[in-house]
């Protein structure tokens, strides 16, 4: 039976040994407030995680098992069991994997522990969104148009959604963050995305239970911080927005909102303490709603757990709300009363993700080869130089939140922390990121959940960035160049890429941004120079250390950039834009060349379904299969109608990126 509250001791002892059932940046992030109040942390993790500095900043560290969730993070007798081996009396779960399992805040509660976080019964109540729904409907708080969604088959959701009426939100009951999330507006899309949203929400939260509601257009997503105690005291910390997003899941959150005026802000606050008071809750949550064009909003959801984006409201009041869910975990009263609180500036935060802004915000993968965080703005992170990104987990890297006394203040900072930010050896989002705090939209305050969608042509590659590209791409040169010099071992004095006709020149063609660039240079004394795109480049007084690299240029302009190099990759970050640059192979293999018809694998994953076999005949755009990766689904589509040829994946496979999975044969040459 689920508690109604936390399982206390006899008195109100002190957490002396906390587990954190979580990995990444939450995990360290809860770790620097318990180390200030004195608290030993133990860390859980996984196979892939055993280098991870989370662990290795942690007191003491035990292993759950192999890669996978569900045998590592989502394993709750062994993470109880090693709560139990390790002394830990308490545990807090962080966000996503049990953070949000009614079922295991029980199994932690009847092992004597202490839990921190809201009680089962809270957790049970508003983690179904469905539940949820009918609950803050009795509260008095408004909700948005949807079916109850109690028969599960696929055409009675279908059903529902035709009741509601189209466009609908298909989202996961169980859980949050994007994941099982569609927007349908075409009713013959609706039994593929209600089985994709059913495929997804399973895997990632082990309940393939789907909710439909109506969909609004150009809402804004803003939520409001709750903080609740066991003596009845309930609190919010104002408001955040968070309508940039990309797969319905965020990048872009900031705290007041440029919507909220003063009496909104009550009227909402007094809403979302009416969705706590109804459960009676303790501990942090997040009450989530959907504020309209027209300035009416509609409960959405409630993540009974600590959010990723907390830190913008910490910033804003002060608070530090791991060191107050510690507190009420131990029985304690919250620390302050409604009326001690208030806004002070305004403070903004993205979301750091290995991830190809310009390839549909495809997942990436690989290992992190030069790290370094900007020191005026703060930075929670879960990697360090030489992290392995994988498929297994969630793509985020870091959170970049800065602080001002005004919005605009500390959007600058951040697009200054941004711009120093040096992430090499992983495409990442950092320069989209610079973008979207740039557009004068954004700027302006006029922001909604369609925000990227709707400005995409000029949130794509900027001016500045096609200008960077060359001086890029001679970076890479000269930083190769400099590399050789230094393994050089015979005839020292004998300059690399010498050749003994002096009007020949080097040549070196790099992949890059979609595109194939030729780079033909000379060395001449203590010059280079070099012909790119057209345009003549000398290069002089260039200097190495490390991964920093110096030149002076024609134009007079002394440059810097960081370069990683593995295998004939150049990762190459100068002024403030990020180049992943592949130097091609002069004499092409014929083995390496793909076959025509030859479907690719966008993204390293699992194919969790096969839609075709060999023989079928197919359409343009059909989906032949779907591949899974770090929590998302990606589905593979046939470029135009033809024949499958061949078929070389099965479901349960796991595909490196560019694997052939299926070769079509094109129907108008057959």
């Amino acid at each position: 039976m689920l508690q109604t509250g936390y399982r206390m001791r006899s008195h109100m002892a002190q957490i002396q040994t906390l587990l954190i059932a979580n990995r990444g940046e939450i995990a360290a992030r809860i770790q620097r407030t318990a180390r200030t109040l004195g608290i030993r942390c133990v860390q859980v993790y996984s196979d892939a995680d055993a280098g991870a500095p989370f662990v290795l900043s942690s007191s003491l560290a035990v292993r759950l098992g192999p890669a996978p969730s569900r045998e590592s993070y989502l394993d709750i007798e062994r993470i109880i069991a090693a709560a139990r081996k390790t002394g830990a009396d308490a545990i807090h779960p962080g966000f996503g994997f049990l953070a949000e399992n009614a079922a295991f805040a029980q199994a932690v509660l009847d092992a004597g522990l202490t839990w921190v976080g809201p009680s089962p019964a809270a957790i049970s109540a508003m983690g179904l969104k469905r539940e949820a729904k009918r609950l803050v409907q009795q509260a008095g708080v408004p909700v948005i148009p949807g079916g109850d969604a109690n028969d599960q088959a696929v055409d009675a959701l279908v059903d529902d959604a035709r009741r509601i009426g189209l466009p609908v939100l298909i989202k996961a009951s169980a859980g949050g963050g994007g994941k099982g999330m569609r927007i349908v507006r075409d009713e013959g899309e609706l039994p593929a995305a209600i089985e994709a949203g059913k495929r997804e929400a399973l895997g990632a939260f082990g309940d393939d239970t789907i909710l439909i509601e109506k969909y609004i257009d150009q809402p804004r997503h803003v939520e409001l911080q709750i903080l609740g105690d066991s003596q009845g005291n309930l609190v919010h910390l104002f408001e955040r927005e968070c309508s940039i997003q990309r797969r319905h899941q965020k990048i872009v959150e900031e705290a007041p909102s440029p919507a909220v005026n003063p009496a909104l802000r009550e009227k909402m606050g007094a809403a979302a303490l009416a969705v706590g008071r109804a459960v009676h809750y303790t501990s942090a949550g997040t009450v989530e709603f959907i504020l309209a064009p027209d300035g009416n909003f509609y409960f959405l959801e409630v993540n009974t757990r600590l959010q990723v984006e907390h830190p913008v409201t910490e910033l804003v009041t002060g608070v530090d709300l791991v060191a107050e869910q510690l507190r009420v975990a131990e029985g304690h009263p919250l620390s302050f009363r409604q009326e001690d609180l208030q806004i002070r500036g305004a403070a903004v935060e993205v979301r750091l993700y290995a991830e190809d802004a310009t390839s549909g915000f495809l997942p990436t993968t690989g290992r992190i080869l030069e790290y370094e965080e900007p020191d005026f703005v703060r930075v929670d992170s879960g990697i360090h130089q030489g992290s392995e990104i994988g498929i297994h987990y969630d793509p985020m890297l870091a959170k970049v939140i800065a602080h001002g006394e005004t919005r605009s203040e500390a959007v600058r900072r951040l697009r200054g922390g941004l711009r120093e930010f040096v992430v090499l050896g992983v495409v990442t989002n950092r320069e989209f990121l610079m973008q979207v705090l740039a557009h004068p939209e954004f700027l302006a305050g006029n922001t909604h959940t369609h925000f990227i969608d709707q400005h995409a042509a000029s949130l794509g590659a900027s001016e500045a960035r096609r200008e960077a590209l060359p001086w890029a791409l001679l970076a890479a040169t000269l930083f190769g160049r400099e590399m050789r010099r230094d393994r050089q071992r015979i005839l020292p004095a004998l300059t690399p890429g010498y050749a003994n006709n002096r009007f020949s020149r080097e040549r070196i063609d790099y992949g890059a941004d979609g595109d194939v660039h030729r780079v033909e240079y000379a060395a001449e004394r203590a010059q280079i120079h070099a012909a790119i795109s057209g345009r003549e480049y000398t290069a002089q007084r260039i200097s190495r250390q490390g991964p920093l690299l110096r030149f002076e240029a024609n134009d007079g302009v002394l440059r810097s950039a960081r370069v990683a190099v593995v295998d004939a990759h150049y990762y190459v970050q100068l002024d403030g834009h990020t180049f992943a640059l592949t130097e091609q192979p002069r004499f092409p293999s014929q083995a390496s060349a793909t076959a025509a018809g030859a479907c690719i694998a966008p993204m390293p994953g699992k194919v969790v379904r096969v839609e075709v076999a060999a023989g079928d005949t197919v359409a343009a755009g059909q989906t032949l299969l779907i591949l899974e990766a770090m929590k998302m689904e990606h589905s593979v589509k046939a470029a135009e109608a033809g024949t499958v040829e061949a078929l070389h994946v099965a479901e349960g496979d796991q595909v490196e990126a560019d694997a052939v999975l299926a070769v079509i044969t094109s129907a108008a040459a057959s």
